[in-house]
C-alpha cells in the first residue's frame, strides 16, 4: 500500500486521475504537434546504422512480433519495439527538447505509449492524456534535479528522467490505479540510467537511452500491474532519486503549479540536426552569414558564447571538438555546428554525414572556432538558453549576432505548416507522399481515434 502523503504518492495520484477533459485545447494541440515531430524522427531515424543494428539484435531476443518498428516492415514485442523506436527517434538529434530540464521528453514517452497500444486497446483521447502526463512528469523531474548538477554527476537526463515518465505513461495506458502507479514509479527508479561517457568517442549509447527508458517504463508498469512492489518514496527518500542523482535538487519544482501548468507547453522543436546547445549558435551564424554575405574564406576566427551547462557537452575539450571524426562527434561539437552553418548555410541531416565531416573547407572553419563561457548567459539558465556568436573577418571587422530564443522555442515556435514541412522533408527517403498525407491527417484527428494502432500501423516502411 502506498504511503498517503509522500511526494511520489502525491504525483502518482495526480497523474493517474488526470482526465483528457481537464486538458485545454492548446495542450491537446501541442500533444498532437509533438506526436508528428516524434514520428518524423522515428521514421527517418530507423535508417541510421545504430537503429538497424539495434533491430537486428532485438530480433534475436524475442518471437512475439506484434508491435511495428517505425519506418520499417519489422515487428517486435511491445517492450522491444519501444526500445527500438526510442533509439531510432533519438539518433538524428532532431527530437523535441525542454530547456528547464535539459531533456528530450518525446523520445521516451511516445515509444512507450505506442507500444502499450499493442498490450491494451487505447483511444486517441487516452493516448493524448497519457502523453501530456508523461511530458509533465519527465520535465518536472529533470528540472527538480537541476540539469547542470545532474550532468556533473555524469547522467544524461533523458535516460534517467525519461524512465520515470515512461513508467507513468505505461501505468496510465495499462489501467493502473494510484497505488500501482506509485509502485511502477518506484520500480522505474531501479532502472533509471544513462551515462554521459558516450561523449568520449562517438559511441551510440546516448541514442539508446530514451529507448531503454521506454522499455524500462513498460517493464515497471507491467510488474506493478501484477502486484510487484516498488518503493513509493523513490523520489524523496534518503536513497531516492533526488538525493542520489543531484547535488542541488529542488523538490518543490515537482509540484509547483501542478495541474495549472503542463510542461508540454515548454517543449521545443529542433530545426537543426544536432545537440540542443548548438541550436542557438547555429541561428546566430546563419544570421551573420545572411546579413553580411560572409564566405568561409572571409572568416579569420569565431567566438561562441556558450552556456556553462553545455560547455562540457559541445565545447570541451576544444582540441577534440575542433576535430570531429564521426557523426556523433559532429552532433556534439559547437565548432562543427558553426562550420557547417558558415560553409553550407544550414545544419540539416545532409550536413551531418561522414562526407561533409571530411570536407577541407568545413574542417578549416571548425579549427577556428572558440567557445567561451559567459556569466550573462548563465544568469537566465535553465529557463532560457540564449547564445551569441562573433565572427572576426580577414579584413578586420567583428560581426556579432545574439539570439535570446532559438528557432523552435515556445517563444519562437515553428508553425504547424513548418512542422509538417519538417516531417515531409525528413521522412521523404523512407515513406511515400501518400503515406505522409495519411499520417499527418491521422495526427490532426488523433483525439477522435478509437484505436491508436490505426496510426501506429501507418508508420511502418
Amino acid at each position: 500500500m502506498a504511503s498517503q502523503d509522500g511526494l511520489t504518492r502525491r504525483l502518482a495520484l495526480f497523474y493517474s486521475e488526470l482526465d483528457y477533459e481537464q486538458l485545454s485545447p492548446e495542450v491537446v494541440d501541442l500533444a498532437k504537434y509533438f506526436c508528428l515531430d516524434y514520428l518524423a524522427v522515428a521514421i527517418r531515424g530507423s535508417t541510421t546504422p545504430s537503429s538497424t543494428t539495434m533491430v537486428e539484435a532485438l530480433g534475436r531476443l524475442n518471437s512475439t512480433l506484434v508491435a511495428p518498428v517505425a519506418g520499417t516492415s519489422r515487428r517486435l514485442s511491445p517492450e522491444y519495439a519501444a526500445l527500438a523506436n526510442g533509439t531510432a527517434a533519438h539518433s538524428l538529434e532532431m527530437d523535441d527538447v525542454n530547456n528547464e530540464a535539459s531533456i528530450h521528453p518525446g523520445v521516451p514517452t511516445f515509444p512507450a505509449a505506442f507500444a502499450c497500444a499493442h498490450m491494451a486497446q487505447i483511444s486517441g483521447a487516452s493516448f493524448l492524456a497519457a502523453i501530456v502526463a508523461g511530458y509533465d512528469f519527465t520535465i518536472r523531474l529533470g528540472y527538480a534535479l537541476d540539469p547542470q548538477s545532474h550532468y556533473a554527476r555524469g547522467f544524461h537526463p533523458t535516460g534517467t528522467c525519461g524512465t520515470f515518465g515512461a513508467s507513468l505513461v505505461a501505468s496510465r495506458l495499462l489501467g493502473l490505479g494510484a497505488d500501482a502507479t506509485a509502485s511502477a514509479i518506484g520500480i522505474a527508479g531501479s532502472q533509471a540510467a544513462g551515462s554521459l561517457e558516450f561523449l568520449a568517442g562517438g559511441a551510440w549509447t546516448k541514442r539508446m537511452h530514451p529507448g531503454w527508458a521506454a522499455h524500462s517504463g513498460i517493464i515497471a508498469a507491467t510488474l506493478a500491474g501484477q502486484g510487484f512492489v516498488g518503493p513509493d518514496t523513490i523520489l524523496e527518500g534518503v536513497h531516492g532519486t533526488l538525493s542520489g542523482y543531484s547535488d542541488n535538487a529542488e523538490p518543490l519544482r515537482l509540484t509547483d503549479r501542478l495541474g495549472e501548468q503542463f510542461y508540454i507547453t515548454r517543449a521545443a522543436i529542433k530545426p537543426h540536426a544536432c545537440c540542443r546547445y548548438n541550436q542557438g549558435p547555429i541561428d546566430c551564424m546563419l544570421a551573420i552569414r545572411s546579413a553580411h554575405n560572409v564566405r568561409p574564406e572571409d572568416i579569420d576566427g569565431v567566438r561562441v558564447g556558450m552556456l556553462s551547462a553545455g560547455f562540457p557537452i559541445v565545447s570541451d575539450p576544444p582540441e577534440y571538438k575542433q576535430n570531429a571524426r564521426s557523426v556523433v562527434d559532429a552532433q556534439f561539437s559547437a565548432p562543427y555546428a558553426i562550420a557547417v552553418a558558415a560553409v553550407c548555410g544550414r545544419a540539416s541531416l545532409e550536413e551531418y554525414t561522414d562526407e561533409v565531416i571530411a570536407r577541407d573547407d568545413v574542417r578549416d572553419v571548425m579549427a577556428r572556432v572558440e567557445s567561451v563561457r559567459d556569466p550573462a548567459l548563465d544568469a537566465v539558465y535553465p529557463r532560457r538558453w540564449p547564445s551569441w556568436v562573433e565572427v572576426r573577418t580577414t579584413d578586420g571587422r567583428t560581426l556579432r549576432s545574439d539570439v535570446q530564443f532559438p528557432l523552435g522555442e515556445p517563444e519562437n515556435p515553428l508553425s504547424w505548416e513548418q512542422l509538417e514541412e519538417k516531417f515531409r522533408s525528413i521522412t521523404r527517403p523512407v515513406i511515400s507522399d501518400a503515406r505522409q498525407d495519411e499520417i499527418i491527417a491521422a495526427v490532426h484527428s488523433l483525439e477522435r481515434m478509437e484505436d491508436v494502432r490505426d496510426l501506429d500501423w501507418l508508420t511502418g516502411g
